[in-house]
């Protein structure tokens, strides 16, 4: 089996191999030195106290079937037909099974804005980050989604002046929707951020940023938090669906190809439980539920016996940007009618999104303990919905 890809989906996926009896060699490439390590840190908890790479590492459970690493090295392409998958260095690897596992890398502005930039990606770029955000620098923040406000919070925290610049009216419009966007704008503001949004970048110099409408904000850290984009380049020339992620089958396997299977931020996938159309869910929990599955996929179809059920789950993620904590079931995004279920918006609130009054999503602001009741009711609604 080669794993493409080291970080929590290809690991869960290694680990899932095992568990479902695989017992042959597992090679799992990595394109950072770095062993598997947990990435929500990076923009909160690592980037505000600092640490290492000890601080995040992911736990790997023991196994006595032998794992190489192959970390440092990047595929730079795959032949499906012939089963291949070559690497950075000329190092072409044979495989029974493939997993694409490489995740996404940061979108950047055009090279014509000009200017040092940063991202937040990596342990590195946090570490790298972490040591610029001193007290009293002055930090703007291109992009008002999740990392984006994350990383304004953290730098808030560490005494920094953040500005927030969008081309969105209200953070985080797109996962969350405008009601529930203003009222994060007001959090934020309230706590010191200052934004400018519905606004784009123009320039980027060694001092500051020039923002679409002429506006210059001085700038000691410029960081790039615009969106990501897949990391399929690898997977080029062998008539995949690359339009968005790999496109996978019900059962994540590539294109419906037996012995290759997508999993993690890299597979557009159609979740049983919605309305059978492929999307990408960039979330924590859905990297661990797709590798634990393709892993059962892939062995088999190694062994002949087809999976019983096609994928499905309630993806969660999390949100912690100061005194903003997030909890979010099922997929927001999705819904075209938003209603607060319990509390109240500007204090703790249960926020409902529905689609053709069908529950599709939940956001918890604080309310944790009321995670496990509004999951229960969520996945009532949609099994009642697919019946």
């Amino acid at each position: 089996m080669v794993v493409v890809g080291a970080g929590l989906a290809g690991l869960r996926t290694a680990e899932g191999l095992r568990r479902h009896g695989w017992e042959g060699l597992v090679t799992v490439v990595g394109d950072e030195a770095h062993m598997p390590y947990t990435r929500p840190p990076l923009s909160k908890k690592l980037l505000l106290e600092g640490g290492d790479h000890a601080s995040v590492e992911l736990r790997r459970r023991a196994c006595e079937h032998p794992t190489e690493w192959r970390l440092g090295r990047r595929a730079v392409a795959a032949d499906l037909d012939r089963g291949t998958v070559t690497l950075d260095d000329g190092t072409e690897l044979a495989y029974e099974g493939l997993v694409a596992a490489t995740g996404v890398r940061p979108r950047r502005l055009p090279d014509s804005v000009g200017g040092p930039r940063t991202v937040l990606r990596t342990l590195d770029d946090a570490l790298a980050l972490g040591e610029r955000l001193t007290p009293g620098a002055r930090v703007v923040v291109i992009g008002a989604g999740f990392i984006g406000c994350e990383v304004a919070a953290t730098a808030l925290s560490r005494g920094c002046q953040v500005c927030v610049v969008a081309i969105d009216d209200v953070p985080m419009r797109v996962p969350l929707g405008p009601m529930v966007g203003a009222e994060l704008r007001r959090r934020h503001a309230d706590a010191g951020v200052f934004f400018h949004l519905g606004l784009g970048v123009d320039a980027v110099d060694g001092s500051g940023v020039v923002l679409s409408d002429g506006t210059r904000l001085d700038a000691d850290v410029v960081v790039e938090a615009i969106g990501s984009r897949p990391a399929t380049d690898w997977l080029e020339g062998n008539g995949l669906d690359l339009a968005d992620g790999v496109a996978c089958d019900g059962f994540l396997r590539l294109g419906g190809r037996p012995r290759t299977v997508g999993v993690g931020d890299v597979a557009r996938f159609p979740n049983a439980l919605y309305d059978g159309a492929p999307r990408r869910v960039e979330h924590w929990q859905v990297a661990v539920d797709t590798g634990m599955y393709a892993a059962a996929t892939l062995v088999a179809d190694l062994t002949g016996t087809p999976p019983e059920q096609p994928f499905r789950t309630v993806p969660t993620f999390w949100s912690d940007q100061a005194a903003v904590s997030l909890r979010a079931l099922g997929q927001p995004g999705l819904g075209t009618e938003v209603e607060v279920l319990e509390g109240d918006l500007a204090g703790d609130a249960a926020i409902g999104y529905r689609r053709d009054g069908t529950l599709v999503g939940v956001l918890l602001l604080g309310m944790p303990r009321r995670m496990g009741v509004y999951l229960r009711r969520l996945t009532t609604e949609l099994e009642a919905a697919r019946a």
